[in-house]
């Protein structure tokens, strides 16, 4: 009788090997996990700020047509486009603020908690009117 059974043992991975590859892995993961987060974030404020930096530009435009600031975040929707742009770090379209003292203004963007710890860019419009 012949037995067909082989030396050598069955395919397959031992224990230890898989827990090397388990221990590899979560290494990897802890190295690379924050650089990712990092990016995140700083792709939010990249588009926070830019989008407050659209914001700040029609602002400037209604000031110099109507004479006055208008600090109503609604009534900018047309001249965005037809909608506010949502703002990444408060996830919110109403995450911008506008404040305006006499002929001076600011646009800013919420900072939000979906963008990490960070200062948003204060844009600062003037207007001397005439």
């Amino acid at each position: 009788m012949k037995d067909n059974r082989s030396p050598f043992k069955e395919g397959g991975f031992t224990l230890i090997e898989l827990l090397i590859v388990v221990l590899i892995l979560g290494i990897l993961t802890s190295v690379a996990l924050p650089s990712y987060i990092s990016s995140v974030n700083g792709s939010r404020q990249g588009a926070a700020n830019s989008n407050a930096r659209a914001l700040a530009t029609a602002v400037q435009s209604k000031a110099l047509i109507g004479g006055v600031y208008d600090t109503t975040l609604a009534d900018y929707a047309t001249d965005m486009g037809g909608v506010m742009p949502m703002n990444p770090c408060t996830g919110t379209a109403t995450g911008y603020t506008i404040t305006a003292t006499g002929s001076q203004a600011t646009v800013t963007a919420t900072a939000g908690t979906n963008c990490g710890s960070w200062t948003p860019t204060v844009y600062t419009l003037g207007y001397t009117g005439g």
